[in-house]
């Protein structure tokens, strides 16, 4: 990402870019940059491009066209599916782009065999933007709250990455709300991150799996019938639950086995926030009792499935069953 930024400050720039990976969000605010800084609002130079069912020989046309009254012209080109299949006579051109125009691919998933993406990168420079971790979206999100004058602690900032999820256009949107709901206020506090952002589905669950650890069967049930009340399908509830008696299993085994908390995230393939609350309701649960739990659930959806159960009686009765106190 430095040398697209470097690029974008500079106003040189590469005759193309390939900007791939799962983070839509920084990945968009790249496009928008590269288009601003290389276009601007003269449209005449930009030529957009969309989807599989792309006229390459248009778009070579395109690129050949001297630019406008301006020292470039921008060719964007989105999920063209290029750089798995097909790209072949666009690679080839790679090497003959006129130096006035530039080529911006945005791809979500790439073959890095491809003749696409070996041109690319011959020719230009390929930014992969993949999920960002839990220490650079604090950094990038105490920014947000400074641009704004606002402060946040450590413990805060964890507690709302753990509670928003790592997203970072959703995370981006609760800040925005934060910063908003305290207009008089410069410090974030928990209370606040409480009253106004909204929590990701599995941390809704990981509230309803620590009810079930300590059997209050109430707090249980009143977490189910929040998530219902909301149009949360019975049977994502479901699959959602197995999936965190499944991670509590492989967080209790690998504990067992004296592997430190931040391998276990990395072993279990998943957030370190996702890890530790993992790994800290395990103390609750024996192996058996998790077990049959997952058993539990696999036959509760295939009673669904069946037409057997009502999904909505199925989860609930699932629920009360290892809420209830022994």
């Amino acid at each position: 990402m430095k040398t697209l930024s470097q690029d974008i400050k500079s106003g040189k720039f590469k005759n193309a870019y390939l900007i791939c990976g799962e983070e839509e969000y920084l990945k968009l605010n790249y496009k928008n940059q590269m288009i601003n800084a290389i276009v601007g609002d003269n449209t005449m130079n930009l030529a957009l491009y969309e989807g599989k069912n792309i006229d390459i020989n248009e778009v070579i046309d395109n690129a050949e066209t001297t630019p406008f009254f301006a020292e470039y012209r921008l060719i964007v080109m989105e999920t063209t599916g290029l750089f798995k299949n097909g790209g072949d006579q666009l690679a080839k051109y790679m090497s003959d782009i006129p130096e006035s125009t530039v080529f911006l691919f945005v791809e979500q998933d790439v073959d890095k065999r491809s003749k696409m993406y070996k041109a690319v990168k011959a020719h230009g420079y390929v930014c992969e933007i993949n999920r960002q971790t839990e220490k650079d979206l604090a950094i990038w999100a105490a920014r947000m709250f400074a641009k704004d004058g606002k402060k946040i602690t450590n413990a805060n900032m964890s507690y709302l990455i753990a509670n928003v999820g790592t997203d970072m256009e959703v995370l981006s949107r609760e800040i925005e709300k934060l910063i908003c709901y305290d207009l008089d206020k410069n410090i974030i506090s928990k209370e606040d991150i409480d009253a106004v952002c909204v929590k990701q589905l599995n941390v809704r669950i990981f509230d309803m799996v620590d009810a079930i650890s300590v059997k209050n069967q109430k707090k249980t049930l009143d977490c189910y019938y929040e998530l219902i009340a909301e149009k949360e399908p019975p049977m994502r509830i479901l699959f959602m639950i197995a999936r965190q008696f499944n991670l509590i299993l492989q967080a209790k085994d690998l504990s067992a086995r004296g592997i430190g908390r931040d391998n276990i995230a990395t072993a279990m393939g998943v957030q370190g926030f996702i890890a530790n609350k993992s790994i800290n309701q395990s103390r609750n649960f024996s192996v058996t009792e998790l077990k049959a739990a997952l058993a539990d659930c696999v036959k509760t959806e295939e009673s669904i499935k069946k037409g057997i159960m009502d999904e909505n009686i199925g989860v609930e009765m699932l629920l009360v069953k290892y809420s209830r106190k022994a």
